[in-house]
């Protein structure tokens, strides 16, 4: 097989235009063909001025179509393309390698059968979050769930940490068909979180900005009222601690007496003459 080709999977980031890195850009201009699956069309045309071979992959999403099947066949043409012996680069809104299958997929693809591929990161809407509401993940900590994938399966749910539920409008889809689930789904959504949140808990339902006009979601509401919410297929959820971190009194102090006797195995500090 002419393992001549190469592949690189990068991110344009959230903003259209001010988020893509040198490196994704260098890699879009210097490709033989590039594949799109970005937010918006008007994004496609901003590529398409960096590239004359800029082909769409949104055209594989169609209601009813299992996304499973939309995601095989991203995988499929980027590697005809690369089997070809042709440089392809995969241009995907955000980070291509968060909630994003196809990217990782045709890597580890590409790699099994001897090509070189990789991924270059990209501005996320998980970076832009942190911008936007002020969270510093580091402060208290941040869990992170798709909210399908949190009702499917037991989870530990520290609420002194921040929780963060990716994907809200599709909450308790089983399908991959669907593109949004109604208020009966967020119902069994915030019954669930009410067994560790009180109702009037508030949370932040958050859209990053995509374009340079506009502006994000950000918007504050009760636990209970997320019912009958509107919510897209982006949309997120985060919930802010609702307790304050405990303290592990027995480990600071083992670390304490550690401190201790380290210390006193320090050699003196001579002193000034």
């Amino acid at each position: 097989m002419n393992t001549s080709g190469s592949l690189v999977c990068v991110g344009t980031g959230m903003m259209l235009g001010a988020h893509i890195s040198p490196r994704s850009r260098s890699y879009i201009e210097h490709a033989d063909v590039v594949f799109a699956a970005v937010s918006d069309p008007v994004v496609e045309l901003w590529l398409q001025e960096m590239h004359r071979d800029v082909r769409s992959l949104q055209p594989l999403y169609s209601e009813g179509k299992s996304r499973h099947d939309t995601y095989r066949e991203m995988v499929d043409l980027m590697l005809s393309e690369l089997r070809g012996g042709k440089k392809v680069c995969g241009a995907f809104y955000g980070h291509p390698g968060v909630f994003a299958y196809a990217p990782h997929r045709v890597i580890e693809l590409a790699r099994a059968e001897g090509f070189v591929a990789h991924m270059e990161p990209g501005i996320s809407a998980e970076d832009c979050l942190y911008a936007d509401l002020g969270i510093d993940p580091g402060r208290v900590g941040c869990q992170h769930y798709e909210a399908s994938q949190f009702m499917f399966y037991r989870r530990q749910i520290d609420t002194s940490a921040y929780l963060v539920l990716w994907q809200v409008g599709i909450a308790g889809d089983r399908s991959f068909r669907r593109y949004a689930t109604g208020s009966a789904y967020r119902q069994l959504l915030v019954e669930l979180l009410t067994e560790y949140y009180p109702p009037h808990h508030e949370v932040i339902i958050y859209e990053a900005a995509t374009l340079p006009i506009s502006k994000p979601r950000m918007q504050k509401l009760a636990l209970s009222a997320l019912i009958d919410t509107e919510l897209f297929l982006q949309s997120t959820m985060v919930l802010p601690p609702c307790q304050p971190l405990a303290r592990n009194d027995a480990m600071l102090l083992r670390i304490e007496e550690l401190d201790r006797v380290l210390n006193s195995n320090l050699p003196a500090t001579p002193k000034h003459q």
